[in-house]
């Protein structure tokens, strides 16, 4: 990725959009659709590695944290070329994390350790987009 491309784009939640996902008491699981572009080079105080390798380190020190609120990442795959869509990648990452409720996600995400956290997934992302979703039942 140049330097051109590191414009930043959606790395955090609105205060809007907090407000809605909290809105509901449902407890049913949700799952986070994680869509993450990263920088060529992060920056802050991981300035010395690639915004893939900041992300990895952000993703193993928020581990015990998925795993405290009843957490758990479903899967993760590197992105590679469009097939359907434009030529130009667009992200590098999807990763697909479970959490018991929107609760539980909102819980993690307030806690100070998360808070101390998630500096490194800003240093390391140029672009991102979390999307609620749903388990869909497998077709027969």
């Amino acid at each position: 990725m140049s330097a051109a491309d590191e414009s930043i784009g959606t790395i955090d939640p609105t205060p809007a959009q907090l407000r809605r996902l909290a809105s509901t008491a449902e407890s049913e699981p949700i799952v986070m659709v994680n869509l993450l572009r990263f920088r060529g080079r992060a920056t802050g105080e991981d300035s010395d590695e690639s915004g893939a390798e900041a992300y990895g380190r952000y993703a193993a020190a928020v581990a015990p944290l998925l795993e405290r609120v009843g957490g758990r990442l479903l899967a993760a795959a590197a992105c590679e070329e469009s097939v359907i869509g434009p030529d130009q990648p667009e992200w590098d990452l999807v990763a697909l994390v479970e959490y018991p409720s929107r609760a539980a996600f909102l819980e993690m995400v307030a806690s100070s350790e998360y808070g101390e956290i998630g500096v490194r997934r800003a240093n390391a992302l140029v672009d991102s987009r979390l999307i609620l979703a749903r388990l869909a039942p497998s077709p027969r």
